[in-house]
């Protein structure tokens, strides 16, 4: 046989008891250029692959630090259990082994903190957590922290992050749309600042309440928002959509949101508008 032929290699005997040191959990994949980054590295770069410029996906803790000044941020209090309510078998055990994993209670968290020395009512959703799904918990945070804005006379700003309304919840979870959209309308009364960041990705129940509700919608670059899937919207109307469908860059030319801002620039930008909105154009300058 042609195997037989093939000579085997002599690895000398030094060799075959190397052991290779590579430390674990100290690397990530970019899921666009597949290139492999020291998380270190990463991090030091706001979470953006220094290769291609793809944005990670930020857990609430990175972003709260990346927004607020150090040691600012309270938690709102907010003693809420996440109830089953269709029975489903698995869903209690996905929301603990969620839990376990992410190191988080709920697909957002919600709080005050200050930016740039501006106190403000923050939430922020994650993605690692049932694709930051909306149910009753993440409506019933969000309205509280609506109320607490309105209460306090502050402005409101939430990161959005979604896959919609959570469908382990079912119609109940639908209802969080208008729970949000009402105390919102609130806030509006009331001549207080909410601003909307759309990160990658926002879609479905939470594009169409809470996050495209802002008197200013920001999003970070390259950020897929829209209601429902590119696939899904081309098999109901039966046509191509154009490139770049969804994308933060196409929504900004067709005037769905305001500014495209880089994540470096965020906390600042944020700031200048809060800025803006207390005092007038002078407040920015200063």
């Amino acid at each position: 046989m042609i195997v037989d032929k093939i000579k085997k290699r002599n690895i000398p005997e030094k060799r075959k008891k190397v052991n290779i040191d590579i430390p674990v959990g100290k690397w990530a994949k970019c899921d666009k250029c597949k290139e492999i980054i020291y998380k270190e590295e990463l991090k030091k770069n706001y979470g953006i692959c220094p290769t291609c410029g793809h944005y990670f996906r930020l857990h609430i803790n990175k972003r709260l630090e990346l927004i607020l000044d150090k040691g600012t941020y309270k938690r709102f209090e907010i003693d809420i259990e996440t109830n089953n309510p269709l029975g489903l078998e698995d869903y209690p055990k996905k929301l603990k082994t969620l839990r376990e994993k992410t190191k988080i209670n709920e697909a957002v968290a919600c709080g005050t903190g200050k930016i740039n020395g501006e106190e403000v009512v923050i939430c922020v959703m994650d993605s690692g957590f049932l694709m930051g799904s909306m149910g009753v918990v993440v409506g019933e945070k969000i309205t509280y922290s609506i109320e607490k804005a309105i209460e306090k006379k502050l402005p409101l700003i939430i990161f959005c992050v979604s896959g919609g309304a959570r469908m382990q919840e079912g119609i109940i979870s639908l209802m969080q749309m208008a729970k949000t959209t009402a105390a919102l309308t609130k806030l509006d009364e009331a001549g207080l600042l909410y601003i909307s960041v759309l990160t990658d990705p926002t879609y479905g129940g939470v594009t169409a309440s809470f996050a495209s509700l802002g008197d200013v919608v920001l999003a970070e670059p390259g950020a897929m928002i829209g209601f429902a899937g590119q696939r899904v919207i081309e098999q109901t109307i039966g046509e191509s959509l154009p490139e770049g469908f969804q994308t933060a860059e196409f929504l900004l030319e067709h005037g769905f949101i305001d500014k495209i801002v880089e994540r470096k620039e965020l906390k600042n930008t944020i700031h200048k508008l809060i800025k803006f909105h207390k005092g007038g154009e002078n407040s920015c300058q200063n």
